[in-house]
């Protein structure tokens, strides 16, 4: 069993930046492919990122060039840097693990 918690989120201007944490216990994650996911209000999750086992890369077409996923193998760690924030990115940001595991989610606000 993997347990995720999410940090990190919060209000932020238009243009700013947040970067998310999602740590990892219960077992090493160095082998899973890491995501992060997001839901606004009224719509369904989707997926914003995601890094496999060697750092491979993926993103949706929205954060292309804004955001960046990477993990950190030795704080069983996975981050999402996220810049020039617009209010569409608001939403709740949620990491999973491995396609199975789900943390709790952490509130991203992007407003003036």
């Amino acid at each position: 069993q993997v347990q995720l918690v999410e940090s990190g989120g919060g209000l932020v201007q238009p243009g700013g930046s947040l970067r998310l944490s999602c740590a990892a216990s219960g077992k090493t994650i160095n082998s899973y492919t890491m995501g992060w996911y997001r839901q606004a209000p009224g719509k369904q999750r989707e997926l914003v990122a995601h890094i496999g086992p060697y750092g491979t890369t993926t993103y949706v077409d929205s954060v292309k060039g804004r955001f960046t996923i990477s993990r950190d193998n030795a704080k069983n760690t996975v981050y999402l840097q996220m810049n020039s924030l617009n209010p569409d990115d608001t939403a709740v940001y949620y990491c999973r693990a491995d396609a199975r595991y789900w943390g709790q989610g952490t509130q991203v606000t992007v407003s003036a």
